[in-house]
C-alpha cells in the first residue's frame, strides 16, 4: 500500500471516529437507551399484548388440559398479555390482573385495549379525539373500561374504533398497548 493510501484511510478511520464519537451523537444515544427484548421460545417478544379468539376461553392454574379451569372469558376480542409461553400454552394476564394458562390457539395477533380499566367506577371522563392533540375536537366520550380495536399506535396516541367510532386516545390510558409501543394493526 503506498503512502498516500494508507494516510488517506487513516483521514478517512479519523474523520469517521470523530462523527460517530461527537457530543451531539453522543447525547442523542443516551437520550435515547436501547431496549432489550426477551424472545419467547415461539421466537416472539414477552411480554407482548393479543386478544382472545373465542367468546368462550378457559383460563387454566397451569399449562395443559389436566389442570384445572380457574376462569372462564366469555368476551372475544378481550385484550391478554402473555407473561410467559410453555409448548402450546401461554400464561396470560387480563386487565384485571389475574393471570392463567390458555391454549396458543385461542389467541389471536389482532390488538385490541381497554381504556383505562384502573378508572372503572369512578367519575372518569376519557375523550376520543378526532386527531392525535390534546385540544382536537371530540368525536365521542368513552366510558373506562370499554374495549376497542386498536388500529395503530405511535408511542404517544393511538387511533382505535369503539362501536363504529374511531379517534385517538393518549396511549398512557389504554391498557393493550405498552408506553411507547408502536402498533400498526
Amino acid at each position: 500500500m503506498s503512502g498516500f493510501a494508507s494516510l488517506r484511510l487513516a483521514l478517512s478511520a479519523a474523520f469517521l471516529g470523530a462523527l460517530l464519537y461527537s457530543p451531539q451523537v453522543a447525547a442523542q444515544n443516551a437520550a435515547a437507551p436501547t431496549q432489550s427484548v426477551t424472545l419467547g421460545p415461539s421466537g416472539l417478544p414477552l411480554p407482548r399484548f393479543v386478544s382472545l379468539k373465542a367468546g368462550r376461553v378457559n383460563s387454566r392454574v397451569g399449562p395443559g388440559v389436566n389442570y384445572s379451569v380457574d376462569w372462564m372469558y366469555m368476551k372475544p376480542g378481550l385484550p391478554m398479555e402473555i407473561i410467559q409461553e410453555f409448548d402450546t400454552w401461554r400464561r396470560v394476564r387480563d386487565a384485571d390482573g389475574s393471570e392463567g394458562w390458555i391454549n396458543q390457539s385461542l389467541l389471536s395477533g389482532r390488538r385490541t385495549a381497554i381504556v383505562a380499566p384502573w378508572q372503572r367506577g369512578k367519575d372518569a371522563r376519557i375523550n376520543l379525539l378526532d386527531d392525535p392533540e390534546k385540544d382536537a375536537s371530540i368525536v365521542a366520550i368513552i366510558e373506562p373500561g370499554a374495549m376497542g380495536t386498536i388500529k395503530s399506535c405511535d408511542g404517544q396516541w393511538c387511533e382505535m374504533t369503539f362501536n363504529g367510532h374511531t379517534g385517538w386516545l393518549a396511549q398512557s390510558v389504554v391498557w393493550g398497548a405498552y408506553p411507547g409501543e408502536r402498533v400498526k394493526n
